[in-house]
């Protein structure tokens, strides 16, 4: 994640505040579970990536001698292995 979990209600209130007060939006429920629910929506895209790595974290823990051993290099190994799982999932990250 590139921003603070405490950013989040902050920005969830802003987006919230623009887009019903310029009328683009009219929401059929209450402003606090509109709130909530974009907080919740904001989290989730900002830790894909956090995810992502630890799935590769763990794809690269059964090659974990040839990494010791020096025969792989455990960054760019990592590098490739996350680039293969974002073309797979069609992740934007």
């Amino acid at each position: 994640m590139r921003i603070p979990k405490t950013w989040v209600p902050l920005l969830a209130k802003k987006i919230i505040h623009t887009i019903t007060s310029k009328k683009l939006v009219s929401p059929a429920v209450s402003l606090e579970k509109l709130q909530l629910e974009t907080e919740d929506l904001i989290m989730e895209e900002l830790t894909v990536e956090d995810r992502l790595n630890d799935e590769v974290r763990e794809i690269l823990k059964g090659h974990t001698v040839e990494i010791e051993k020096g025969r792989l290099d455990y960054r760019r190994l990592f590098d490739l292995t996350k680039q293969k799982l974002v073309r797979e999932k069609n992740i934007v990250l």
